[in-house]
């Protein structure tokens, strides 16, 4: 029998309006919303539905506004009774698929990634940090760049491994922009900066992380009930412990993306599933492996054909 995988977005995904036509037809899905405004205590389920974009896009609410958009179209989803054999999320993604593999009860989850989006911005004040795609290198390759700049004293280093030949780099904006520069001198095709909000999964990220292990300690982590496979690994895990603690080293750690899929291949996934607004993970897996299946679910209206297509893998 195929194996199926459920994947979810991290930031840069996130829309004004997502999850509306959820809101609007579906009674699970609106419960997430409800359930999101209460625990955060502010309408959440406002700033996506009405924006403005550039407010949804700041770190501490795009985290839990995706988080919520793509448990509400999980939800739906979930009346079909189709189960994934594994779960993994992009960055952020991760407590989405946390969620779905019963590790955190959505109300923690949400709390926890408004928290850690909370501390992740105030880590490095705006500015200071950045973060850069490097297309056309290997990863061995960069990581002797990153490894040189830094030595000179700029902080930088790999920080989303995410297909063949795209890999992003993050640590100080002197230090991204020398790597970048001497990337490119050493064969990158090209190097593009990126407009986010701070140098994420870097060494620089390693304060937020020692307030995140706090949150972490508040909130119940069950063992997963579907494997996760794990960011800072790209390995499937199931103990609760073990995952408390990859959590907090995933700030600070490159997210092994392209190993990720790859060790869900080789475990006999024939397709993936991005569940959550837009189709990055789609696009990045079948660069990974084209002849894998991948299926988006972004709306509802995706939602009745990615069922029916499901229903013929398992």
């Amino acid at each position: 029998m195929s194996k199926i995988a459920f994947i979810f977005p991290g930031q840069g995904s996130q829309t004004v309006g997502m999850g509306k036509d959820l809101y609007d037809e579906v009674e699970a899905s609106r419960s997430v919303f409800a359930a999101a405004d209460d625990k955060l205590g502010f309408q959440l389920s406002e700033l996506i539905f009405e924006g403005p974009q550039e407010k949804l896009t700041l770190t501490y609410n795009a985290q839990p506004a995706l988080l919520t958009a793509s448990i509400a179209l999980l939800e739906k989803l979930k009346e079909s009774g189709i189960q994934p054999d594994f779960v993994a999320g992009h960055s952020l993604g991760e407590y989405t698929a946390l969620v779905a593999g019963g590790v955190l009860s959505f109300e923690d989850a949400v709390y926890a990634v408004r928290k850690r989006g909370e501390y992740m911005n105030e880590a490095v004040p705006a500015g200071v940090g950045a973060m850069a795609a490097i297309l056309g290198m290997n990863s061995d390759e960069l990581r002797e760049v990153t490894e040189q700049i830094t030595s000179d004293g700029f902080s930088v280093q790999l920080a989303n491994l995410n297909c063949p030949g795209q890999i992003v780099i993050s640590g100080t904006a002197e230090g991204v922009e020398k790597a970048s520069a001497l990337a490119k001198e050493k064969g990158a095709k090209r190097a593009i900066p990126l407009d986010v909000s701070g140098p994420f999964h870097s060494e620089l990220m390693k304060p937020a992380a020692e307030k995140f292990k706090n949150i972490l300690d508040e909130v119940s982590l069950s063992d997963a009930s579907i494997p996760v496979v794990a960011n800072v690994t790209a390995a499937p895990v199931t103990s609760s412990a073990e995952i408390k603690t990859l959590l907090v080293e995933q700030l600070f750690s490159p997210v092994r993306w392209e190993q990720s899929i790859g060790e869900m291949i080789e475990q006999g996934v024939t397709t993936f599933v991005e569940i959550g607004p837009g189709k990055v993970l789609s696009g990045l897996v079948k660069k990974i492996d084209r002849k894998v299946n991948t299926i988006a679910v972004s709306d509802l209206a995706s939602i009745e054909a990615a069922i029916e297509k499901l229903r013929e893998v398992k």
